[in-house]
């Protein structure tokens, strides 16, 4: 039975992303594998982290292992049902959104599963786009954001303001050149990717790559001698590949 259809022509909207810029998470759990894979590619497409489950036994198992944001659980599982699966689930996290996946379409099964705690039911065969954007919505009222109003990002301990243009690390303000700002944006808004040095040079300086690395090499290390001195270090080098922003190990709450 064909339980998902894709429509053509849909505008790809922009990214959602946790409020530190990572990327949100998601758990597929449905015992139908060709299903799993197609949502679960559908929402890779979105930006999205995906994990999948098969049955109840391992959804909460990958629950507990990744913390999604949300959750696409399948009524009918092999093991067990759905809302026994939600139950399991508030336990580890009691806001953690869930969008029931469900063949039936009777009333009395759709009430069944929002007063069992789900937040949102589509019934198969369902559009990708349909899920998607029922997700999506799920993730806004969960505390996701979109690229594009994404303000005030966050790794570790390190807060950068786009409205301000004002950087802080641990409640301490750090006064950098529009340039240091640049290539401080750039990392943080990729934090734990190694960027190459001509990523860098094409997105901060705006021209290709051609013996220029010693001017990404100078401004990488202004960086570090105004963000990282005197504390763990948050940028750093992978020799012959590039560099990559990640929280400190002992970083505590971000302030400012």
């Amino acid at each position: 039975m064909t339980t998902a259809h894709a429509s053509a022509g849909h505008p790809h909207q922009p990214r959602l992303t946790r409020p530190d810029g990572t990327p949100v998470r998601v758990l597929v759990v449905d015992d139908e594998p060709n299903l799993t894979e197609l949502l679960s590619s559908a929402l890779r497409l979105e930006g999205m982290d995906v994990s999948a489950a098969h049955d109840g036994v391992s959804a909460v198992r990958t629950a507990r292992a990744t913390a999604p944001d949300a959750v696409l659980l399948d009524v009918m599982l092999p093991d067990t049902d759905g809302f026994a699966v939600l139950r399991r689930l508030r336990v580890l996290d009691d806001r953690m959104p869930v969008l029931f996946l469900t063949a039936r379409d009777a009333v009395e099964d759709r009430v069944a599963g929002l007063t069992a705690g789900g937040d949102d039911y589509v019934t198969k065969p369902f559009s990708l786009e349909e899920v998607v954007a029922r997700l999506r919505g799920l993730l806004r009222r969960r505390g996701a954001v979109t690229d594009a109003e994404s303000a005030v990002i966050v790794v570790g301990d390190l807060t950068l303001d786009e409205d301000a243009h004002e950087v802080w690390r641990a409640g301490e303000e750090i006064r950098l050149t529009a340039t240091e700002y640049e290539l401080l944006r750039y990392f943080m808004r990729n934090p734990r990717r190694v960027l190459s040095k001509a990523q860098i040079l094409d997105r901060v300086w705006n021209y290709d790559f051609g013996g220029q690395a010693n001017i990404v090499e100078l401004y990488v290390s202004y960086l570090r001698r105004k963000i990282d001195r005197g504390r763990d270090p948050m940028i750093h080098t992978l020799r012959g590949v590039g560099y990559t922003l990640k929280p400190a190990r002992n970083a505590g709450a971000a302030h400012g």
